[in-house]
C-alpha cells in the first residue's frame, strides 16, 4: 500500500507518492489517495482538490459558498423557461394561453413518470457529499459512475418509449382541455423521446456540487441556458432558413442545448479536471451494490417527488373543473411555474446547499455544525422570499405584462394569487432549506410522509371538500395551496428539532472510515 502525498496550489493538488511509514500526521492523511501498486509518473497528473472550507471554519461562509453557484444556476436555468413561456405566449396564438398552460402540464406529467430516476439522482448525491467530507475519491467516483450508467439505461430504454406511448391517455385521465392538450402532446412525447440529455445534465450538476465543487455546474449551466435560449428562438418563431415549429421548438431546445454541456462534462471529468474521477474500467452493468444502496436512501426522496407532483396534476385537474378553466390554468402556470421561481429557484438552491452541507459535515464527523448551516440556509430563504413578495404586491401588473397578460380573467386570477404567494414564498423557503438537510443526511422518509400530509391529505383534500360543496373558485385553490406551504413548514421543523435523524444511514455501506 502506498500514499500520495498532496500539497494544496491554488485549487489544484500537488502530489508526491510515499510509503505508509512516512505518513504519521493525522491530518495529513485526510489528504491522501490510497495506492496500491506505486503510482508511475503518468499516475501523478494534477487532482482538483476537496474543498475544506465546507467542513470547517465560518458556517454562513460554508452556506454562502455552497449556494451562492447553486442559486445562480437556478436562476440561469430559469431563464431559458421564462423566454419559452414569453416567446409562446407572443407567436403562438391559442385562446387563454393555452400553450403556455400545455408547458407546464407536460412538465408536471413528465416528472412522475421519472420517479426512479430521481431517486437515483438523490441517493447519488447523499453518498457524494457523505464520500467527499471523509476525502475518499475513489469512492464518490465509483458511485457517480454507477449512477450515470443505470440512468442513462431507464431513460433511453425503458421510460422514453412507455411515456411516448402513455402521453394521450395521461392527458386523458388528467381532464386536460382540448385547446392545452393540444398544444401539451408533442411537447411531452418529445420530453420522453430526447429527455435523456436534460436529465443527464441534471445528473452531472447534482454529483458536482455534491462533490464541493458548486462553480463548474454554474459554468455549464449558463451554456446551456444560451444555448437553449438560441434554439428555442430559432426554433419557436422560425428565423432564418428554419421552419417555426411553435410548440415543437421549446421542446426541442430544451432537450437539444444540454448536449453540448453534458458532453462538456464528462469530458472534464476525463481529463481529470474534477474531484470525480473516470472508472478505472468501463462496464455496461452498473455495481448493483451501490444502485441498491443509492436507491434504499433515494426511493423516499423520489416518492415524496411523486406525491409532490401528484399533488400539482391534480391541482391542474381542479382548476379544469372551474367554470373559466382555461383562463385559471394559464394564471397558476404563469403565477406558480413562472413567477413563482424567482422564489423556488432560490430555495431550491439553498436546499441544494443544506444537504451537501450536511452529507460533508457528517462525513467529516460533525454533524452538529451541518446542522447550524441548514438553519442558516432558512434564514436566508426567507429573507429573500420576503424581498419578492413586495414585488408580487405592489408591481402585479408589470410583472404579468411580460407574459402579455393585461387585462381579462387570466389577469384578474393572476394578481390574487400573486397575493397568497408573497405569504406561501416565506413559508416554502424555510420549509425546503429543512428538506434539505433532512434528505443531505439521508432522512429521506419524514419528508415523504410530510409531502403525502400536506400535498395529498391537505392541498387535494381541502379542494374536494369545497367541490362537493359546489364552492370551489380559484380562490380558494389558492388558499389551500398557501395552507399546505405552512403546514408543510410546521412538520419540517418539528422532525429537524428531534435527535438522531443525522444517522439515519450510519448503517448503510457508504465507503472507508472517516479520517477527519
Amino acid at each position: 500500500m502506498h500514499f500520495i502525498i498532496v500539497r494544496q496550489s491554488g485549487t489544484f493538488f500537488q502530489l508526491r507518492t510515499a510509503a505508509p511509514g512516512q505518513v504519521s500526521d493525522r491530518r495529513q492523511q485526510a489528504y491522501c489517495i490510497y495506492i496500491d501498486p506505486p503510482p508511475t509518473g503518468k499516475t501523478l497528473a494534477l487532482l482538483k482538490s476537496f474543498d475544506l472550507e465546507i467542513i470547517s471554519g465560518s458556517r454562513l461562509r460554508s452556506v454562502w459558498k455552497l449556494a451562492w453557484p447553486l442559486v445562480c444556476l437556478n436562476l440561469v436555468n430559469g431563464t431559458h423557461g421564462i423566454v419559452d413561456h414569453i416567446l409562446v405566449g407572443h407567436f403562438i396564438v391559442s385562446d387563454n394561453n393555452a400553450a403556455n398552460a400545455a408547458i407546464g402540464v407536460a412538465w408536471q406529467v413528465f416528472l412522475v413518470l421519472v420517479v426512479f430516476i430521481t431517486s437515483v439522482f438523490h441517493g447519488m448525491n447523499v453518498l457524494i457529499s457523505r464520500n467527499a467530507g471523509r476525502q475518499d475519491r475513489e469512492r464518490l467516483s465509483r458511485v457517480f459512475y454507477t449512477a450515470f450508467m443505470a440512468s442513462f439505461v431507464a431513460l433511453t430504454f425503458i421510460f422514453g418509449p412507455i411515456g411516448y406511448l402513455l402521453a394521450p391517455g395521461l392527458l386523458r385521465l388528467m381532464n386536460v382541455p382540448p385547446e392545452v392538450a393540444l398544444h401539451c402532446l408533442p411537447y411531452l412525447r418529445i420530453l420522453f423521446v430526447c429527455g435523456t440529455p436534460l436529465f443527464l445534465m441534471f445528473l452531472l450538476t447534482g454529483a458536482f456540487h455534491a462533490s464541493g465543487d458548486p462553480k463548474l455546474p454554474l459554468k455549464l449551466g449558463v451554456l446551456t441556458t444560451v444555448l437553449n435560449i438560441v434554439i428555442s428562438t430559432v426554433l419557436i418563431t422560425g428565423l432564418g432558413i428554419f421552419t417555426p415549429l411553435g410548440i415543437r421548438g421549446a421542446a426541442f431546445g430544451t432537450v437539444l442545448a444540454p448536449m453540448v454541456s453534458g458532453l462538456l462534462g464528462i469530458r472534464l471529468i476525463y481529463k481529470r479536471r474534477t474531484i470525480i474521477q473516470p472508472p478505472e474500467r468501463h462496464r455496461l452493468m452498473p455495481d448493483m451494490r451501490l444502485l441498491i444502496t443509492m436507491m434504499r436512501i433515494g426511493i423516499p426522496s423520489g416518492l415524496q417527488g411523486v406525491l409532490l407532483n401528484i399533488g400539482g396534476v391534480m391541482l391542474l385537474w381542479y382548476i379544469s373543473l372551474l367554470e373559466y378553466s382555461a383562463a385559471a390554468q394559464a394564471a397558476y402556470i404563469i403565477c406558480y411555474t413562472q413567477l413563482f421561481s424567482l422564489v423556488s429557484w432560490i430555495s431550491f438552491g439553498l436546499r441544494g446547499a443544506s444537504g451537501t452541507m450536511i452529507g460533508q459535515n457528517i462525513g467529516a464527523g460533525n454533524p452538529k455544525r451541518g446542522k447550524e448551516g441548514v438553519l442558516i440556509a432558512g434564514a436566508l430563504a426567507g429573507f429573500w422570499a420576503a424581498l419578492v413578495g413586495i414585488l408580487y404586491i405592489s408591481i402585479p401588473g408589470t410583472l404579468l405584462s411580460l407574459f402579455n397578460v393585461t387585462d381579462g380573467l387570466v389577469y384578474d386570477y393572476a394578481v390574487t394569487l400573486l397575493r397568497y404567494l408573497s405569504v406561501s414564498g416565506i413559508v416554502l423557503g424555510i420549509a425546503q432549506a429543512l428538506t434539505g438537510g433532512l434528505q443531505g443526511a439521508g432522512a429521506t422518509r419524514p419528508p415523504m410522509l410530510i409531502a403525502f400530509v400536506t400535498q395529498i391529505v391537505t392541498l387535494l383534500g381541502f379542494c374536494q371538500i369545497f367541490l362537493s360543496l359546489n364552492r370551489l373558485t380559484p380562490e380558494v385553490i389558492w388558499s389551500a395551496i398557501l395552507l399546505s406551504h405552512i403546514l408543510r413548514l410546521l412538520l419540517s421543523f418539528l422532525v429537524f428539532r428531534r435527535k438522531g435523524w443525522e444517522h439515519t444511514i450510519a448503517h448503510l455501506d457508504t465507503g472507508s472510515k472517516p479520517l477527519v
